[in-house]
């Protein structure tokens, strides 16, 4: 993921052939709106070792693409899945301009991106 930031203008994010989030660059580094961007960018390593983060560990099963959960396919291992994760597929909309997030929570929950991973490690 770190090589992305230097050659791509926008990403989109997928987990199990759907997409889940697709902004520019920078904004989906910085500003992560749906919970697995959030892990992903948890997960980037960085040279220095006094800003090695912790990343967020996914637990629970890893659903399979042939018989995917019901809901946002993400629900069985997001820490902020609700009730409607669970039974209603979330609408792709875009939240932000041209940043775009298949979410049912993208409105409620402040996630942490990369720089905010960067500065608590200094803190």
């Amino acid at each position: 993921m770190s090589v992305v930031e230097h050659v791509s203008d926008r990403v989109a994010v997928m987990y199990l052939g759907r997409l889940v989030e697709m902004a520019k660059t920078r904004e989906l580094f910085y500003n992560p709106m749906h919970p697995y961007t959030e892990a992903l960018m948890s997960a980037i390593p960085v040279a220095d070792p006094d800003d090695m983060m912790q990343p967020i560990l996914l637990t629970g099963e890893i659903p399979g693409p042939i018989n995917p959960p019901s809901g946002c396919h993400f629900h069985p291992r997001c820490r902020y899945a609700q009730d409607v994760c669970r039974v209603e597929t979330p609408e792709w909309k875009e939240y932000q301009p041209d940043h775009y997030i298949a979410c049912h929570l993208a409105d409620t929950l402040t996630l942490k991106g990369v720089g905010e991973y960067i500065h608590e490690r200094r803190a």
